[in-house]
């Protein structure tokens, strides 16, 4: 008996502590296993990871309270590499793969970070330390700005870069559009577009690439295909296509000839059109772009009528039937 009672005592002294530690416990904070606040502990991910940051208030503003604690520090980005997304385009990533975002509400001349340290929870800002371009990048294009929360934070081509708190794996881009403020990366600074992906970077005013049909084309500088119409005449200079055709068919603008790649300068001039605006010649012929092409690498007007052809580098039009 005595032996008992000393045991009933023993529990409910052990039961006294336990209530007594678990009502600490609701004032503090629940405590995790080994001992660490968990209501402190590092954010998962390095702080990018799925750790309740992340809310439609950080998203749609990016301004939230003042006094707000200290975000989460992102861990580096190290060699940026790029995701080619079937939605986005081409996307620039850190070396671990998570998406890197932009914010319209900041700034690239001169670069300005306007999320504040509330902000930054939902979206750490991207170390700039140790931060490489992705291949195929400028490197000069690499630099930094000072966040809110003190970090050096990484600018491509001047643009903050941030990851999300929502994305917890590699090629998540949850960010996308969110508050319709935040847009996944393109490596070059600009938002990932598709449209953006398949043109080629830093195209000249003129300049060609391979079709896999027809060859070397001319394209313009958003890489939109370059035509030919054979109604025209290149001495004297004139363009047969006038009024709706005109509107269907763009004339080309006038293009310096410092602004040219792998295009002979041989004819290469201006004239001008019955409209008194200008327009370009390859080889003293009259160059257009075509309405029906919607993005970079169609070529929808090829054979149009019988009468309109892509144009080669040299004015020639490309896939012409023989005569």
């Amino acid at each position: 008996m005595k032996t008992s009672w000393r045991n009933a005592s023993l529990v409910a002294t052990a039961a006294a502590l336990l209530a007594l530690t678990t009502a600490c416990g609701q004032d503090k904070g629940d405590t995790a296993a080994n001992g660490q606040n968990v209501g402190n502990a590092a954010p998962a991910q390095g702080g990018y990871g799925s750790n309740g940051y992340g809310s439609d208030g950080y998203g749609s503003s990016g301004k939230e309270g003042a006094d707000a604690a200290a975000a989460p520090k992102a861990k580096a980005a190290g060699q940026l590499t790029v995701w080619d997304s079937k939605k986005l385009g081409k996307v620039v990533t850190d070396s671990a793969g998570f998406t890197l975002y932009r914010f319209d509400k900041d700034t690239a001349q001169p670069p300005k970070s306007n999320c504040d340290t509330t902000c930054l929870k939902a979206w750490p800002a991207v170390p700039a330390s140790g931060a490489k371009a992705a291949p195929g990048v400028d490197d000069a294009l690499i630099g930094e700005v000072t966040a809110a929360d003190g970090t050096k934070q990484l600018t491509i081509d001047g643009w903050p870069m941030y990851r999300y708190a929502m994305d917890t794996a590699p090629g998540d881009a949850k960010g996308q559009g969110v508050g319709g403020t935040w847009h996944a990366a393109a490596p070059d600074g600009k938002k990932a577009s598709p449209a953006a992906a398949a043109r080629p970077a830093d195209l000249k005013g003129l300049s060609t690439r391979k079709d896999p049909k027809l060859g070397e084309i001319v394209v313009d500088k958003n890489g939109m295909t370059v035509y030919r119409f054979l109604k025209d005449s290149a001495w004297p200079i004139k363009s047969n296509c006038l009024g709706a055709c005109a509107k269907k068919w763009p004339a080309v603008a006038p293009v310096a000839k410092n602004d040219t790649q792998n295009i002979p300068l041989k004819g290469y001039m201006t004239f001008d059109r019955p409209d008194g605006t200008q327009q370009q010649t390859l080889n003293c012929w009259p160059v257009y772009t075509f309405s029906g092409d919607k993005k970079p690498g169609d070529t929808n007007g090829q054979g149009v009528g019988g009468t309109w052809y892509a144009a080669a580098p040299d004015g020639k039009p490309v896939g012409r039937p023989a005569q």
